[in-house]
């Protein structure tokens, strides 16, 4: 079958397509027919070996998938590798039924960046109803998600930040209060003042370096910031322990794979998630669709800040 199998780790320019043997389902396995997988800023780390995980070669990368498996089910599942190909294996507590009224790219944005976002919000900064909140890359995969989710769940005001004027209205049509420039020289003045002069109570962040510092700097009392990425590949500044007893905050971290030990950690915000997009009250982004073939172009893009979204691969072309 065909697929994407890297040899060595590099950028880019190390996906290639080959011909590999066709996987077969062991126990408790389920085999599924890819119609279209998902791609994720994480795997451009995988491929290159930085992500928080170590990574084998050779490997087919991709970590979720939509399809039939072979009884005829339409589900979304987490494989955690071997999804940019035409057939997939997932074990079975982790691929789940699809219901009607989503399509498969909404179940690829829901299955990771969805229960990424549903966790962030519930799980680790526990939001409450009026507080405000930032989201980093808010026209992204986890980033549009949040900031409705956010809205949804009762917040008092929400700032996501985006890297061009197009993204920034695009994430005030999903709700957003305010939309800033998301550079990070100056980034605590613009957040502040996005937020009427006051520091806000909870931030999502996922790009590292000064990003994290300087949203750091713009967290109230008793606020909470949850880091969940690290885009730009920069390490922040250490904290003081000081720094977090004076103003009572908080800095906690997120990794989905830390929930994948127990699979109702996924199901349940799951199910929430698909009654809400089949409902038509959260609107999953699908930013792009491309052809297996075109799966470095993607990687590019990902790297690049030009994409918005959820980001799917067609491994028919």
């Amino acid at each position: 079958m065909r697929a994407i199998q890297i040899t060595e780790f590099g950028g880019p320019e190390v996906l290639k397509i080959s011909d590999v043997p066709e996987p077969v389902a062991g126990d408790g396995q389920v085999l599924i027919a890819v119609d279209r997988a998902g791609i994720n800023y994480a795997d451009t780390h995988q491929v290159e070996n930085s992500y928080l995980s170590k990574t084998e070669l050779p490997l087919i990368p991709g970590g979720e998938v939509v399809g039939r498996t072979e009884d005829g089910r339409r589900v979304v599942a987490l494989v955690g590798s071997g999804g940019y190909a035409e057939q997939t294996v997932a074990h079975a507590p982790y691929a789940w039924d699809v219901p009607e009224g989503v399509t498969d790219g909404q179940a690829l944005a829901l299955v990771l960046q969805g229960t990424t976002a549903w966790h962030l919000l519930k799980t680790s900064t526990h939001l409450q109803p009026g507080e405000s909140v930032l989201v980093h890359a808010g026209a992204g995969g986890v980033g549009s998600l949040a900031v409705q989710l956010a809205k949804l769940w009762g917040a008092g005001r929400v700032i996501a930040t985006a890297s061009t004027e197009e993204k920034r209205k695009q994430v005030l049509d999903l709700g957003a209060d305010a939309a800033i420039d998301g550079t990070p020289e100056g980034l605590k003045d613009r957040i502040l003042e996005a937020n009427g002069g006051k520091p806000v109570d909870i931030v999502l962040e996922m790009v590292g370096g000064q990003t994290f510092d300087e949203s750091f700097a713009a967290l109230g009392r008793f606020g909470r910031l949850v880091t969940f990425g690290a885009a730009s590949r920069q390490a922040a500044a250490p904290i003081d322990s000081s720094r977090l007893m004076k103003g009572s905050k908080t800095i906690a971290g997120f990794w989905l794979a830390d929930c994948f030990a127990n699979p109702q950690l996924l199901g349940g915000p799951l199910a929430e998630l698909f009654d809400l997009t089949a409902s038509g009250k959260l609107r999953p982004v699908v930013g792009g669709e491309y052809a297996l073939s075109d799966v470095a172009s993607a990687h590019e893009d990902l790297r690049a800040r030009r994409t918005v979204g959820k980001l799917v691969l067609d491994p028919s072309h």
